[in-house]
Order: C-alpha cells, then structure tokens, then sequence
C-alpha cells in the first residue's frame, strides 16, 4: 500500500471533534413533507465554509437520506467544513406513494432542497448549538454521489430538458463556488440502458457544456453502472470532458460504483470495499474544495503530489 494517505495528511492537522444534529427541520409549505437536515461541523474554529451534500439512491432505506455517507461527512467535519444533508424526496426513508408528483426520482426538487437550504442558512445556523456566527455564507460548495451527483452537476450550471414540456432547465445558483461529483451520471440519449432511458429521461438533454463552475469530478475505472449506461466507466467523466471553466478529473483504479465506500460504514452496497481508496477520496475532495473556495491555499497541489508519489498509487488526477 502507498503512503500518500499520510503524506497528505500533513496539509490537514489533526482532526477536530465533530458535533452532528439531525434532524433540523425546515418547514415546506407545498413540498410532500417538510425538508429535514443533518447539520455536521467542527466543535472549535470560526469562518467555516459549507458544503451541501445531495445522496445517491441505491437500494437501502437510510443511506439515501440525512443518515448516510458518514465516511464523507465526518472527515470533512473533522477538517474545517460545515456539511449539510438533506434527505430529498426521492429517498426511500420516506416511503412517498409512487404517485407523489415528481416521483421517482424527484430530479428538480433535488436542487430546490438545495436551494432552499441556502435561502434558510440563517435559520439552520441558528438551530445548530455552537454553531451560530461560526459560518462563512460566502464559501459555500455542492457534492452529490451517484443521482446526488446529477443535482450537484445542475447547481453547479448544466442544464436539461424538462422531459414533460421539452424546455430546459436552469438551476444553477451563482451562490455555489465549487462542487465534487463522485460516480454521477453522464449525458443521456443513446448512453442510456432501454430501461433507465424511460426513468432517468431527464438525463437526455442534460448539456454540461454550461457547467462553468469550478468542479472535481470523481469517476472508478471499473464503474460500468452497467443498469444505467452501455458506454462502461467512461459514461461518468462526461461532466469533466464535456464542461467548461476549470475542472479536474481524480480517476481511481479498480474502483466500482460505491468508489470504495463512500455510502457508509461497512454497508451491503458497496461492491469495492476499500479504506484506502475512501481515504484518498477524503483527502482528495478536502483538499480541492479547501483550495477552490479558498484560491492560494495549497492544499490541492499537496494533496494530488501525494497522490502521485507513490510506487503502486490509487487514482491519477488531471486538470484543465
């Protein structure tokens, strides 16, 4: 095993304790129920930047919701970010009739919640204990895993078009600096399996071409997410090869669709299990979202230099 975990830890420090409250919630006149959040942060530090993390689906009943992705979430807590997660609609822990309107995959009120947890940052600080006046509102970032990513990837600036209407979309929010999409979907059309072609027929017309805002896009070289695309692995990289504005590409080896378990701890969906590959995505993300929100910090370079050194390494990073 390579050494570039602790190596770039050095650019970290210690860990700090982490507080985490779940659920606060935001009252949502005329969505399916109100919109509850994990709220998870660092107990000491002020200026703390935020990052807004959307779930996957897959097919467990919490991961997919406030409950899940705690390799991520307390690592990035751990080290300086205010992380908030919603539990989107689409979640299988709310149990929505088929017939909720939106439903099933809820792709536009995904980045609403978004957007709705931005508007009510205020309130959420202030429901959080020893948090309020530690948030700086002006560093704020996106990441999204699997269908999470997909949301990520429309408020960081890529469109689609409305598969009821045919018109396109735009819900972008300039308030988001910087994002991370982790094994997201790519563009539609011909891509798609028969079957996800009706489901996901959102994912058509999406055009990352105006996706300009700063990004890391995190991709398996094993992900074939053969249920959702005929393309294999590469499907994922579309939102780095086919964006625009400053981009960077972290390719992991061997790595399948749970990128080694970001999900959760020790969970049945992941079929690639690996601490090591989850600690250079810890690390790696950090590091990227650390130096984007914060230009001149030289966490990123650090990081990727680790990455690189060693003789057997995880993953290989590019940028444009």
């Amino acid at each position: 095993m390579t050494n570039e975990p602790t190596r770039a830890a050095d650019a970290f420090g210690s860990p700090a304790p982490v507080l985490s409250v779940a659920p606060v919630v935001l009252p949502t006149p005329g969505r399916a129920v109100d919109l509850e959040v994990r709220v998870s942060a660092p107990v000491t530090g002020t200026g703390l930047p935020v990052i807004l993390l959307s779930h996957g689906q897959g097919y467990s009943n919490h991961l997919s919701s406030l409950n899940g992705y705690a390799p991520l979430v307390n690592h990035w807590a751990a080290h300086g970010f205010v992380v908030i997660q919603p539990t989107h609609l689409s979640s299988a822990a709310l149990n929505l009739a088929p017939d909720t309107p939106g439903a099933p995959m809820y792709w536009r009120s995904r980045a609403e919640d978004m957007k709705l947890v931005l508007d009510r940052l205020d309130e959420i600080e202030a429901a959080v204990p020893q948090l309020a006046g530690r948030v700086d509102h002006g560093k704020v970032a996106v990441a999204g895993h699997s269908m999470g990513g997909h949301t990520a990837s429309l408020l960081l600036g890529a469109r689609v078009v409305d598969p009821r209407d045919g018109t396109e979309v735009d819900l972008a929010d300039p308030r988001i600096k910087a994002g991370v999409l982790l094994a997201a979907p790519g563009s539609g059309g011909d891509a798609l399996t028969e079957e996800m072609a009706e489901v996901l027929s959102f994912v058509s017309g999406t055009d990352f071409s105006t996706m300009t805002t700063p990004a890391l896009v995190v991709i398996g070289d094993k992900d074939d997410s053969a249920h959702l695309t005929v393309r294999g692995p590469e499907w994922h990289a579309d939102p780095y090869f086919h964006s625009t504005g400053p981009k960077s590409l972290l390719t992991l080896f061997d790595a399948e669709h749970g990128l080694g378990g970001v999900s959760g701890y020790d969970v049945a969906e992941t079929t690639d299990e690996n601490p090591a590959r989850v600690s250079v995505i810890q690390r790696l993300t950090s590091a990227y979202l650390r130096t984007a929100l914060s230009p001149g910090d030289p966490a990123w370079q650090t990081a990727c230099d680790a990455l690189a050194a060693g003789p057997d390494p995880l993953g290989r990073v590019e940028s444009r």
